[in-house]
């Protein structure tokens, strides 16, 4: 039986190698032993082999195996039997073993854990192990459910009493970075130091660092780097003692900055609240600090400080700036600054010093450069306001409420004095607008609603530091060339007349007079609004009703040309009956119509209709004592003068009388029409009569040119009857020889044509067969030229493949390849121990003779030398 196969159980030889083994039941005792080799077993007829010979355990260096039930051994190692000899188990017990003699398995005993390397534990890492049950550890007692770490560089080797948890490994601190920790439980750290569950703490050693068994990493910190320009503000949740030995408050606010520490990591008790930045003011910068930090360490609540530039500082917790960082306030000439007091103080910014109360307001002329002390409010800044004589604002007096005007100068207010804006209806604004052309625009009708609402949008312009649009300006408006304007002052109670060309300037207290002026066709009342009254000469238009004796209603379009008659423009009296009449032009219009009216009433419509002008001219402007026609009509109230009238259209109201006139104007035409009808055909007859008489005229003259023409005709045709029988004769033998000669040629030529044609078809065949013979040949060319560059390339390929196939077998395999048969029968030669040999398929003849020959010749060479050497 061979030495790897099994031998049968029931067998009764067993033949067990070299560290091997096998199981004996003894089944007399019903006990169990463990055969060894090398030997050859026989079995007993009352024993049992209970496996077949297996091979022992064998445990290399470095390596261990765990036995499970394993036996019970004396204190010098032996084996532990009963009184029977049956070996003793530790049942429920492991048993780790390690480095030793190839052993086998007693009978119970089973492998546990496989044959394996021990746990070599690095450099930095360790093992984290859980106790399964108390034991002592060199001295040290260990409690089941303790933990604790096995370290390396080191081999770990395992127990019973131990379980492997974890692999841990070291953690690397970095510099500007920190470990935060936190205690499981009670336990003493790498420092010795005593920690309570719970508790945390930072580790700043730079390195590795490996975490005790009952120690959690929290976070890994960084750090933040502090510089000149920036700091960190953080404030202590736990009272404790910081990096610098300075003992902290629950609550405590501070900051950290570069003069403390180069980098900063907060403590497990410190809380970053934020990074703060340097404020950094310049020679013409300044701020003010609002509840700063004292002496001892405690904000001011509700003090102030002020700082100057040039300066660089941190705020520190608590501290906050009032109106950020400030320029500080440099005043030119024409500026200054309105102050307020906010507290007593002595004020050392004039000369001399002055004690300044609480609420007491000054103000502050330049040239100068002025920083004001926290005492101090800057209420506002004020600039000189450059006027031009036509320029002016308002200004009113804080203390005594007076408004005044300040024109044509440059001004700046005072210290209890403001800007007055002055209040204008809408409509009195829009027809204020510069834009706005009081002669040309003036038959526009305004609306104030709409103007109210278009007042922020129409002629909108940025905003400056004088805008037109601002109402603290005085009030200006340009009088238009022959236009006056009224002007009313309500303090005083008088009024103006400004004539034009003038500028207007309004005082606080003086408003326009408005014009509300009729318009349209007829005349309605406040359609036109104005502030200047155009003096004329100027017309307007009206539509008027009247009626005839007849009782015919006729709606009348005239058209007034009227002016204002003014001697003295420097007379108030006379300027001011210009305004004693609010609506002149419905005033006016009112009194022309009422005038027409009795006028027309007393006529008949023919008379009306043919005499308007004049009846209605005389009706306006009367008669003098004379008699005689006035030339205009006045009105003495507000010296209004009306010039003349024009009569622009007279169309009747009634229906039935405006047809009437209809039909009789469409008569009048009819009849006007056909009377110029008849004339022109009365014309049109009389040219037709002598346009047929110089017809008639014309006839006679031709019949007597035709008989002249006849007879012309007749003497022609005898002579060309003569001509006619001569020249017959000579056409008709002249066209023969013509005609005879013109075949001749045409058979010439197209004898030539059938020539010619012939050649060109020779010629474009021959072309053809040249051009296919000439194709045919360069096609079997290019054919000839393809076939040999394929060829080329084959070979060329070919070539390229066989010597790659030599290269990659190599010159040594092409060799052995080719003698490998030669080789190979000469080795079986060598091997049968022939010195030649001659092998044929008996079908090829060969040639034996010369071979006969050598083999005969070597024969006796050899035979000689035996001979000679028995000799």
């Amino acid at each position: 039986m061979g030495r790897d196969k099994e031998a049968d159980c029931d067998g009764s030889l067993f033949r067990i190698p070299p560290y091997y083994y096998i199981h004996v039941l003894d089944q007399t005792s019903n006990t169990s032993r463990v055969e060894v080799g090398p030997q050859t077993f026989i079995r007993k007829d009352n024993e049992k082999v209970l496996q077949n010979p297996a091979r022992m355990i064998v445990v290399p260096p470095r390596h261990y195996c765990t036995i499970k039930n394993p036996v019970a051994r004396a204190e010098d190692g032996s084996v532990v039997t009963d009184r029977l000899g049956q070996v003793k188990l530790l049942h429920a017990e492991t048993e780790v073993r390690l480095e030793q003699e190839p052993f086998p398995l007693y009978p119970g005993e089973e492998v546990e854990t496989k044959v394996q390397p021990l746990t070599v534990v690095h450099a930095l890492t360790a093992l984290r192990l859980r106790v399964l049950r108390d034991f002592n550890d060199d001295g040290t007692p260990r409690v089941a459910g303790d933990e604790y770490l096995f370290e390396g560089p080191g081999t770990y080797i395992p127990r019973k009493e131990v379980e492997v948890v974890s692999t841990q490994k070291a953690v690397i601190i970095k510099p500007n970075e920190a470990l935060k920790l936190r205690s499981l439980r009670d336990t003493i750290d790498r420092d010795d130091q005593k920690r309570v569950a719970g508790e945390e703490w930072l580790v700043r050693r730079q390195g590795s660092y490996l975490p005790g068994a009952f120690e959690e990493i929290v976070e890994r910190c960084s750090a933040t780097v502090l510089t000149d320009k920036m700091a960190v503000h953080v404030m202590a949740v736990k009272s404790f003692v910081d990096q610098k030995g300075k003992a902290r408050k629950n609550g405590e606010e501070y900051l950290i900055t570069l003069e403390d520490m180069e980098s900063f990591i907060p403590d497990v008790y410190e809380k970053v609240i934020q990074t703060v930045d340097i404020i950094t003011l310049t020679k013409r910068e300044y701020c003010v600090v609002v509840n700063p930090i004292g002496n001892d360490g405690k904000p001011q609540l509700g003090h102030k400080v002020l700082v100057k530039g040039e300066k660089s500082f941190f705020l520190q917790p608590g501290e906050e700036l009032e109106n950020g960082i400030q320029d500080v306030h440099v005043l030119g000439e024409d500026s200054g600054l309105v102050l307020r007091s906010l507290e007593k103080f002595l004020d050392t910014s004039v000369e001399p010093p002055v004690t300044r109360q609480a609420g007491d307001k000054w103000m502050l002329k330049g040239p100068m450069e002025y920083i004001p002390p926290v005492e101090v409010e800057v209420v506002v800044t004020r600039e000189a306001i450059p006027l031009h004589q036509n320029e002016g604002i308002y200004v009113r007096n804080s203390k005594n409420g007076s408004v005044r005007s300040v024109i044509g100068q440059t001004y700046m207010l005072g210290e209890d004095e403001e800007l007055w804006p002055k209040k204008m209806p809408v409509i009195v604004r829009t027809l204020l607008n510069r834009n706005r052309d009081p002669c040309a625009d003036r038959g526009e009708w305004i609306n104030p609603e709409k103007e109210k609402r278009k007042s922020d949008k129409a002629d909108a312009k940025p905003k400056s530091d004088w805008d037109e649009d601002d109402l603290t300006q005085v009030v200006t408006f340009q009088v238009p060339n022959n236009a006056a304007v009224q002007i009313y002052d309500y303090k005083s109670k008088r009024s103006r007349v400004a004539f034009g060309p003038d500028l207007v300037m309004l005082e606080p207290n003086e408003e326009f007079t408005q014009l509300s002026i009729s318009g349209g066709k007829p005349k309605k009342a406040n359609l036109i609004r104005a502030l200047a009254l155009l003096l004329g000469p100027d017309f307007c238009t009206d539509i008027i009703t009247v009626e005839t004796s007849d009782h015919a209603r006729l709606q009348l379009q005239l058209s007034y040309n009227w002016h204002f008659e003014v001697k003295d423009k420097n007379n108030q009296d006379e300027g001011a009956k210009l305004f004693c009449v609010p609506d002149f032009v419905g005033d006016m219009c009112k009194a022309i119509a009422s005038r027409i009216r009795g006028a027309v009433s007393g006529v008949s419509f023919d008379n009306f209709h043919k005499n308007s002008a004049g009846i209605i001219k005389l009706a306006v402007f009367g008669v003098d004592e004379g008699m005689k026609p006035n030339e205009e009509l006045r009105f003495p109230a507000n010296n209004l003068v009306v010039t003349s009238i024009d009569i622009r259209s007279v169309e009747p109201v009634d229906q039935r009388t405006r047809d009437s006139l209809q039909k009789s104007v469409t008569l009048a035409i009819e009849i006007t029409t056909q009377s110029q009808e008849a004339a022109a055909k009365r014309e049109a007859e009389r040219v037709d009569q002598e346009a047929r008489g110089r017809l008639e005229r014309q006839k006679i003259g031709d019949d007597a040119e035709a008989e002249k023409s006849r007879r012309s005709l007749l003497t022609l045709q005898a002579e060309s009857a003569a001509v006619e029988s001569t020249g017959q004769a000579k056409a008709e033998a002249s066209s023969r020889a013509e005609s005879a000669r013109i075949e001749a040629e045409a058979a010439v030529e197209a004898a030539r044509l059938r020539a010619q044609a012939a050649k060109i078809e020779s010629e474009s065949e021959l072309e053809r067969l040249r051009g296919a013979r000439e194709a045919e040949i360069t096609f079997l060319t290019e054919q000839n030229r393809l076939d040999i560059e394929k060829a080329e390339l084959m070979a060329k390929i070919e070539t390229e493949k066989f010597q790659l196939m030599v290269q990659a077998l190599g010159t040594d395999t092409i060799q052995a390849m080719a003698s490998g048969p030669q080789d190979h029968q000469v080795k079986m030669l060598q091997s049968l121990g022939l010195s030649s040999t001659l092998i044929t398929d008996g079908r090829t003849p060969i040639n034996l003779l010369n071979t006969a020959s050598g083999l005969l010749g070597t024969s006796g060479i050899n035979l000689n030398q035996q001979h000679d050497n028995s000799a």
